[in-house]
């Protein structure tokens, strides 16, 4: 998950992924620039403007029913296909920055995963995972760090069962695609792709070479986000009406910092796009509670933001005259706000703000007929056990844990253990041949608010209709991360 993973008081209070190895900046965004507007979806111009203010359209309005058309499927369902059992999965990881580095350690802490390739542009951070791997006692993993395209040739290889992508956003979706097309399962860190159209292209690719693509969504393997998840689907709230989820995270400093992102790839997006650059963290879990994609749907967004003020005045206070910051114009959002509705008429609320003083909150609420579950700080009101009007002690339902937190009660790892917990699953499934807790389709949705809230800014709050990447396949009920333990 993260590039944000500097020590904090608490685990609760640290950022949550990046998704953002901070290898960035090697790639030079004028030779990525089609990564940075959306193209047509069924041939419908969606531009973004990314370069400036731009239009919301490159030939005008945008249109609705563009937005929504839905390709024509070119292969079969993923919804609900398991992986092949194996007794080992073979790992490469592609991206060894601040994420990539610390994620390392849980893969190799895991019996049956071995890491058979790493790769990074940067030499020295591929030979440092390269010694992680031999000091846990695996062979020598082969090392990928010739260029920017070198990772090509990982996911290659033929004995690699699963590619792990930390990169920098930009390269998120030519990496996935690249992994699929070689036969490869493959994680995505947050988001898994920056356009609405190349959403339709990982999962049709998906759909088309029977392998997962899937958001590796940290946040959903919180042990609060677990706990909540397993009293909403056991009734305790009742009917559920509403959610909210945000990243709330104030990272001036970090975007300044040269010494922890590679370059300024993670603020240069502020340069390019309005809306919520973010919403998987706060998205996956509300997304979870309420059964996208397993019995219910979201079905439009609309998106409003504040000036761009934020970062633009902390380079004035702390950025040197002749920094190459001083070149940039922002058009980011300090704070953007999104409402989400579902087929089944329930709100979600999502917020995005890296570039203001705010202490660290992805707010994860949920409520229904019987009450409300607020976090940061976490606290519950449920009928009948309160009639009070007085928040009550979350920790009381303890006995609601998830199996999978009952297990490991303290995992190792950052983020409060939620790290451990979802590589734990997701190795556990490829293991032994489970359908995975989520999908490529459940990742298009979590990663839609990307382009549309961005486009819902630039027509001045207009909801969009966000597309249905299951095409019709959300209305059958399934399990999703509130999983049964394996027998085996």
């Amino acid at each position: 998950m993260n590039d944000d993973a500097r020590p904090a008081p608490e685990p609760r209070d640290l950022s949550p992924h990046d998704g953002s190895a901070d290898e960035a900046g090697r790639q030079d965004p004028s030779r990525r620039s089609v990564l940075w507007t959306t193209a047509g979806v069924a041939g419908a111009g969606l531009g973004l403007g990314a370069l400036g203010g731009g239009t919301a359209s490159a030939s005008g309005p945008v249109a609705p029913e563009a937005v929504a058309a839905a390709p024509a499927r070119q292969g079969r369902t993923m919804v609900g296909v398991p992986f092949e059992r194996r007794s080992t999965v073979r790992v490469g990881i592609i991206g060894l920055g601040n994420r990539g580095d610390s994620m390392i350690d849980l893969f190799l802490a895991l019996p049956g995963v071995q890491v058979k390739a790493v790769c990074d542009t940067v030499r020295d951070k591929a030979e440092k995972a390269a010694k992680k791997v031999t000091a846990a006692g695996q062979p020598a993993p082969a090392i990928y760090a010739k260029d920017e395209h070198d990772y090509e040739n990982l996911c290659k290889r033929g004995d690699i069962d699963f590619v792990y992508v930390v990169t920098p956003w930009e390269l998120h979706f030519p990496m996935a695609r690249t992994a699929m097309l070689n036969g490869k399962h493959v994680g995505v860190e947050c988001p898994i792709a920056m356009r609405l159209d190349e959403l339709w292209q990982l999962v049709d690719l998906s759909e088309r070479t029977r392998r997962h693509c899937m958001q590796l969504e940290n946040c959903c393997y919180g042990k609060n986000e677990m706990r909540v998840l397993r009293m909403a689907h056991a009734g305790l709230f009742g009917e559920l009406q509403h959610g909210a989820g945000a990243y709330n995270h104030d990272l001036r400093e970090l975007m300044f910092d040269p010494d922890y992102y590679e370059g300024p790839w993670r603020r240069l997006w502020h340069t390019r796009l309005r809306g919520d650059l973010y919403p998987n963290h706060g998205f996956g879990p509300v997304a979870n509670y309420m059964d996208v994609n397993r019995g219910d749907r979201v079905v439009s967004i609309s998106s409003v933001g504040t000036t761009p003020l934020g970062l633009a005045a902390y380079r004035e206070e702390h950025m040197p005259a002749g920094d190459p910051s001083w070149k940039e114009s922002y058009i980011g959002a300090d704070r953007t706000i999104s409402l989400v509705q579902t087929a089944k008429g329930r709100v979600i609320r999502l917020e995005h703000d890296v570039s203001s003083p705010h202490p660290y909150s992805r707010i994860n609420s949920l409520g229904g007929t019987k009450g409300v579950f607020e976090d940061y700080p976490e606290r519950i009101y449920l009928e009948p056990t309160n009639t009070d009007h007085q928040w009550d002690d979350f920790a009381k339902y303890a006995e609601w844990d998830h199996w999978l937190w009952k297990e490991h009660a303290n995992p190792p790892g950052g983020h409060g253990g939620m790290d451990y917990i979802m590589v734990f699953r997701l190795m556990q499934c490829m293991r032994l041949g489970l359908v995975p807790d989520f999908d490529v389709y459940d990742a298009a949705v979590w990663t839609a608010p990307v382009p549309l809230s961005h486009l819902s800014i630039k027509a001045k709050g207009a909801p969009l209709p966000i597309p249905d990447f299951t095409r019709g396949e959300w209305k059958k009920a399934r399990p999703g991360t509130d999983s049964e333990k394996p027998a085996g």
